[in-house]
């Protein structure tokens, strides 16, 4: 495994409402291992952030993608470390699934970024016999997309009531997107984003 993990963002984060370090910013070297381990924590708050802001937005683009969760009719994305154990993926709904984690201390400040994958899958309707499949697929395509435009958002503390907004937010790149997976009856594709957050007093 390589010792460092070397990207570039974007050119549309320069685009992006956060302080002038931040504009021009160029992670180019960015530590694994025992530093990102003891950065781990400071994660949690971009990664509450990240979920919520796209649950929001989901609710808003298409308020009828709901799951039916421990009695409760919720938006139709979930963070499966949160949730039990699932003996298969559940449909028509967004899984998200965060992946590995990088650091990066040679910056003003430390700055972390984590892999969040979201999967998804679907059969397409009952009423069409599964036949729009393609076009159940196309339209969580479109979702997702959407869901994450604007690529930043404030990061919030939920762990406090009311949640309490930080003094600095997280951002993403765009998704890299995987070919469509065929299971018999079901299809399926994945996405990938990297989440960016500085660290900050506390965390």
């Amino acid at each position: 495994m390589p010792a460092a993990i070397h990207l570039t963002l974007s050119a549309h984060l320069s685009k992006l409402p956060i302080d002038n370090a931040a504009t021009s910013l160029r992670v180019s070297r960015l530590e694994t291992g025992s530093t990102a381990h003891q950065e781990l924590n400071s994660m949690q708050n971009a990664k509450d952030s990240f979920y919520m802001t796209l649950r929001t937005r989901l609710a808003a683009i298409n308020p009828n993608r709901t799951v039916l969760l421990r009695g409760a009719v919720r938006p139709g994305i979930l963070v499966e470390e949160a949730e039990a154990t699932f003996s298969q993926l559940p449909n028509d709904v967004f899984i998200l699934r965060w992946l590995g984690l990088g650091i990066d201390t040679d910056l003003g400040s430390t700055m972390a970024a984590k892999e969040c994958e979201i999967v998804y899958q679907t059969c397409g309707t009952q009423s069409f016999g599964g036949l729009d499949r393609g076009r159940s697929l196309s339209e969580m395509d479109e979702e997702l997309v959407a869901m994450l435009q604007p690529f930043y958002t404030p990061k919030i503390n939920y762990t406090v009531q009311p949640p309490a907004a930080m003094l600095t937010q997280i951002f993403w790149d765009e998704p890299g997107f995987t070919p469509v997976v065929v299971q018999r009856d079901r299809l399926s594709r994945s996405a990938k984003v990297m989440v960016y957050s500085y660290q900050e007093q506390g965390e």
